[in-house]
């Protein structure tokens, strides 16, 4: 997979929100997902494309009552364009490539596609262009060393470049 190749790893895809967020995308068992239907699942559409500090907690609550929190918004919207990138460039992911923890036989839908409508996409370039240029003031800033900071600031700029321009 391509973004295993170039992003998939420690700022992008390597933290403990990617490996809730691929579990979800499992237990979805959906060939295609939208971008909106992940927002609106974690609570992200409640708030206004400002993921810098939400002041509610990100979570998703399955239909069997098993919450699935992120501790950062910002991860959850840089992991979705690493999956748009892939999406982009090979039509699909593959979640088992993704996330080896999950196991094959509990996966109905390993191939998935992604999709997002015009206004996502120019959410999405606008966070990472916004956290490009400013990482302090997003929540995440306050578990990392300035330098990690700047390492992954750089990451979601290439990233953004790559999926935008």
């Amino acid at each position: 997979m391509y973004i295993t190749e170039c992003y998939w790893g420690d700022y992008v895809g390597g933290t403990d929100d990617s490996l809730t967020l691929t579990a979800y995308l499992a237990r979805k068992g959906k060939a295609e997902i939208t971008v909106s239907e992940i927002f609106a699942d974690f609570g992200l559409d409640k708030l206004n494309g400002d993921f810098r500090r939400p002041e509610e907690p990100v979570c998703y609550t399955d239909s069997e009552g098993y919450e699935m929190a992120l501790g950062f918004a910002i991860d959850l919207v840089t992991d979705l364009a690493a999956l748009l990138l892939e999406c982009k460039v090979n039509g699909t992911l593959d979640l088992l490539a993704l996330d080896d923890s999950l196991d094959a036989g509990e996966v109905a839908e390993p191939v998935i596609a992604i999709a997002a409508a015009p206004e996502e996409h120019r959410l999405i370039d606008r966070t990472l262009a916004d956290f490009a240029a400013a990482p302090e003031r997003y929540d995440i800033s306050e578990m990392m060393g300035s330098e990690e900071l700047a390492e992954m600031a750089g990451v979601c700029d290439r990233l953004r470049r790559e999926l935008y321009e």
